[in-house]
């Protein structure tokens, strides 16, 4: 009878030890993924961007100025011909910087359109850190760059993160237009798809709530997405159409993946960017 008590303790000191080492490792698990989160959501490439003109003929490198001092590299690349008077605001996803989106950028303009792309914090070679509220300082410099210099019909481009970036920008500063592409309802419905182990909407610092933002706007909106996605499940950017308050279009792209070209520069894309700049272009100011 002794031998079997002394087995039983043996068990359990066993057992507690392992507990211990088990919850140990899920602090640790946790603190880590609390602290270098943002390192998993902002992934930029802040190496030298290259000349605007040297990448495309006509485009200029300007200077944005942030509401906490800070100064952003972008390109403005100005529309072919007279133009439609119509001027693209391009909020970029997570990843790589500016130079990335002249594909688009050079289709755009082929259709009439000027474009300002612009990098966040951290990116491109600029100062500072990305979070949400400072990419919120940053797209507001952009939009203020172009209404300084007297744009009137403005459209709101947002690739994936950047979707998030403008719809909360319109909230304050409504446009002519929102294009969302790749939208997310909010960044942890994202982050629990990816990280299913991890108590995901406990531990995040930004939030970047999509469809609460678009509830509140009242602009006509087209709503670009892949069937393919692998990274915003496909409901999430279905789900943010049906938030949207305005009139919305929704633009489906079959078997297209979230980095695929027809996603980036793709005729759907700028085609669906084309007509709500078409809409844009019949009201004097907006």
């Amino acid at each position: 009878m002794n031998a079997v008590s002394g087995a039983l303790r043996k068990t359990r000191a066993v057992l507690l030890r392992v507990l211990v080492v088990v919850v140990v490792l899920a602090v640790v698990v946790l603190a880590l993924a609390y602290l270098f989160q943002r390192r998993l959501v902002y992934l930029p490439d802040d190496g030298p961007v290259p000349a605007a003109g040297s990448v495309l003929d006509g485009a200029r490198d300007v200077e944005l100025r942030t509401a906490d001092g800070l100064t952003l590299g972008a390109w403005y690349v100005p529309a072919r011909g007279t133009g439609t008077g119509v001027t693209v605001l391009v909020a970029a996803g997570n990843a790589g910087n500016r130079a990335a989106r002249a594909p688009l950028a050079a289709a755009l303009r082929e259709r009439g359109m000027s474009v300002l792309l612009f990098d966040y914090r951290g990116y491109g070679g600029n100062p500072g850190d990305p979070t949400e509220d400072g990419l919120a300082l940053d797209v507001r410099a952009a939009r203020r760059y172009l209404v300084e210099r007297g744009a009137e019909r403005i459209v709101y481009f947002g690739e994936s993160l950047g979707a998030a970036v403008v719809a909360e920008l319109a909230t304050e500063h409504p446009p002519c237009g929102l294009l969302l592409r790749s939208p997310f309802t909010e960044l942890a419905d994202v982050a629990a798809e990816l990280y299913p182990f991890l108590p995901v909407r406990l531990l995040l610092k930004d939030r970047f709530r999509v469809a609460e933002h678009v509830r509140r706007v009242r602009v006509p909106t087209t709503v670009v997405y892949g069937s393919a996605d692998e990274i915003v499940p496909v409901m999430l950017s279905r789900t943010v159409a049906e938030a949207a308050a305005g009139p919305v279009t929704t633009v489906e792209v079959p078997g297209a993946g979230h980095n695929d070209p027809e996603l980036l520069d793709g005729p759907r894309l700028v085609g669906a960017t084309v007509r709500l700049a078409s809409q844009a272009g019949g009201q004097a100011t907006c």
